[in-house]
């Protein structure tokens, strides 16, 4: 899916106008089948009014502390798999090309499982998915369900044969010493 995107900003005399009007492409990876991610906006920085419309900087995909994400991500039907002649090697090489940091927070003996040093907002917008968390712990999400999330270990299964849209803000924040 292609997201149109409006950026409205202020101009020095204080009036509202479009600075931009653009559609987002998905990101897709090989090595994700069915998963496609739609970055709409953010910064490394926490926000500041009176901007003229620029995209802010947001090399990574998570933010840093501070710093915040928005968009959303498709979750693909389980049942779309890795061919199996495929290069793993070349895989997380477009990964970190066209994701960068994600591959870094994912647990390599449990596929799809991360920790991020983020507060997640996250709202199901279409389709069904199951939210895993520690100790096999399963939550059945639809449509209209939000979870917010904590710094927490998770990951997302889609058991159904259609698409699983999340919109998500993701909020840079320090984890806290135990």
């Amino acid at each position: 899916m292609v997201a149109k995107r409006l950026v409205v900003a202020a101009q020095k005399n204080g009036k509202s106008v479009v600075t931009s009007d653009s559609r987002v492409e998905p990101i897709e990876v090989s090595l994700l089948p069915g998963f496609e991610f739609h970055r709409l906006w953010g910064s490394d920085v926490g926000p500041a009014l009176q901007s003229d419309g620029s995209p802010p900087s947001q090399v990574r995909y998570f933010p840093p502390p501070g710093g915040f994400r928005f968009g959303f991500f498709t979750v693909g039907p389980e049942s779309r798999s890795l061919p199996e002649d495929f290069d793993m090697a070349k895989g997380l090489e477009e990964l970190e090309q066209r994701l960068p940091g994600i591959a870094e927070v994912m647990e390599p003996d449990h596929p799809g499982m991360h920790t991020t040093n983020t507060v997640d907002l996250d709202l199901v917008i279409s389709g069904e998915v199951f939210l895993e968390l520690d100790d096999g712990q399963e939550v059945h999400l639809r449509a209209g369900d939000a979870v917010i999330q904590h710094g927490t270990r998770h990951s997302w299964h889609n058991r159904t044969e259609e698409p699983c849209v999340v919109f998500v803000t993701l909020l840079g924040a320090p984890r806290a010493a135990s």
